[in-house]
């Protein structure tokens, strides 16, 4: 626990309303997406930069962990407690400073929620592209800190390629501004494409500069229904190969359907192999001849059905299938290990038939859906820890997924980075000297290991409460 004077030196900082040592509110923040869970010793509500300085100095100085936190939707534990200490929430440093119609981009502060900065963007004909499935909830910090994607990264790219600069305070309090608000900037490393995917471990973010595009003039949305996996990872293939890069391009098994028709009954074929949920945006007259091309492909590769929404109110009605997944297929089974391994575009169907070998190989059910557009597949083991043998089957599935991933030129994560469930297994795609490579520019940056310790690297043993 964490001596009563420095909760006092830390409720003078930033105001005794805004620091929370009851249980009940340190629960709230002991887990995050993955259930896991880790009681922290303090919460914390800063709103300003200079309370956050102050706080990682005393730390320093007393020696207790800080986790900078958002709205807690990580996949892989990236703000769990795990040594205890102060949790930071930095949900209240949540203004929109800044929209540039002149020079195309926003100024904001790290707690603004992602969907809101992209309604604010639109009513003046702007766009932010990044559009992580947790884009109602998430905050840009978030998104920031773990590099978040989503559907639209197979056209647009992901958070990192909107980042021009941040301001961060450093892990030994000092503040820092990395990037500019140009187009070009050459002047030194490139501190900002550092920092940015460094989840939290490197530096907090009180400050984010972001590139906008133009809002696309129109869109049109299409489900294609397929009798077999192999068809539809085929038909992504030759959409990319015939130089179409769709705004998304989204993919759910056939487990995945059966388990959304379950939740929503909204008349998906129970039967098929896969669908997919393909969108293009631009100029009217190129997305009617691109979405009618993209139809041909489909049927051409048996499509059972490619059905093109009419109307905005049809495209949201299409994209409620994808968009309940999560939700959906818990029903299997009680837990789920959500791994979201990326593969290149053209390995898409082999991933896939490996994926089906590793669940009948192992017993397990496992749900597939993801960005097959940009081969970024979320894998769900879905298992259930009362039976016997269960989750040591499932642990064993997890590390052939990503052999599998790896097999085929892939990676172990595309979007939810690694945290604390995916460290035990960086060296497998890095190496053991990449891994210590990394380890010295966090030493260079955080030499105490105050900020967000237990993340990324495997050899932390966690020392907080787990509940």
């Amino acid at each position: 626990m964490i001596d009563r004077t420095i909760v006092k030196q830390i409720r003078d900082i930033a105001g005794k309303e805004n620091v929370f040592e009851d249980k009940e509110t340190r629960i709230c923040y002991s887990y995050d997406a993955t259930n896991i869970k880790y009681l922290p010793d303090l919460v914390v509500y800063p709103r300003t930069r200079e309370q956050i300085a102050a706080i990682l100095k005393l730390a320093n100085e007393a020696k207790f962990p800080v986790i900078p936190r958002g709205a807690g939707t990580g996949f892989t534990g990236g703000t769990l407690p795990v040594a205890g200490g102060v949790v930071l929430v930095l949900t209240k440093m949540n203004q929109i400073l800044q929209i540039d119609r002149d020079n195309l981009l926003a100024i904001v502060e790290p707690g603004v929620i992602t969907a809101d900065l992209q309604k604010e963007v639109e009513k003046v004909g702007l766009f932010y592209p990044p559009d992580p499935a947790s884009l109602k909830t998430s905050t840009l910090g978030g998104n920031v800190a773990e590099c978040a994607g989503g559907p639209r990264a197979v056209k647009y790219g992901v958070t990192k390629d909107y980042v021009l600069g941040l301001e961060i305070v450093l892990p030994t309090g000092e503040i820092i501004s990395t990037g500019v608000q140009t187009v070009k900037s050459v002047v030194g490393y490139d501190m900002t494409k550092l920092l940015v995917g460094s989840e939290g471990t490197l530096g907090i973010i009180t400050k984010i500069i972001l590139r906008l595009l133009p809002l696309p003039k129109a869109k049109r949305t299409m489900l294609a229904i397929f009798p077999s996996i192999e068809a539809a990872a085929t038909t992504v293939s030759q959409i990319i190969s015939s130089r179409i890069i769709p705004t998304t391009l989204e993919f759910m098994d056939n487990a995945t359907i059966r388990c959304v028709e379950d939740y929503l009954h909204m008349g998906l074929p129970v039967e098929a192999g896969a669908l997919l949920i393909i969108e293009v945006d631009g100029e009217p007259d190129v997305i009617a001849r691109e979405i009618l091309d993209i139809q041909k492909i489909c049927l051409a590769n048996r499509a059972l059905e490619a059905k093109v929404a009419k109307d905005d109110q049809e495209a949201e009605e299409l994209w409620k299938a994808r968009r309940s997944v999560s939700t959906a297929v818990v029903k299997l089974n009680p837990t789920k290990i959500n791994e979201d391994i990326t593969v290149p575009r053209s390995q898409v169907a082999e991933i896939l038939r490996r994926l089906e070998a590793i669940a009948k190989r192992n017993q397990l059910v496992i749900v597939n859906f993801g960005h097959a557009g940009d081969g970024n597949i979320h894998v769900n083991v879905m298992i259930d820890k009362r039976r016997p043998g269960e989750e040591e089957r499932a642990h064993a599935a997890v590390q052939q997924i990503f052999e599998a991933a790896l097999d085929l030129g892939g990676t172990l994560s595309g979007e939810h980075g690694i945290g604390v469930t995916k460290a035990p297994y960086i060296a497998m795609e890095l190496g053991d000297m990449g891994v210590e490579v990394m380890k010295r520019i966090k030493k260079a940056f955080d030499p105490n290991n105050i900020l967000n310790p237990g993340k990324i690297f495997p050899d932390h043993k966690a020392r907080g409460a787990r509940e």
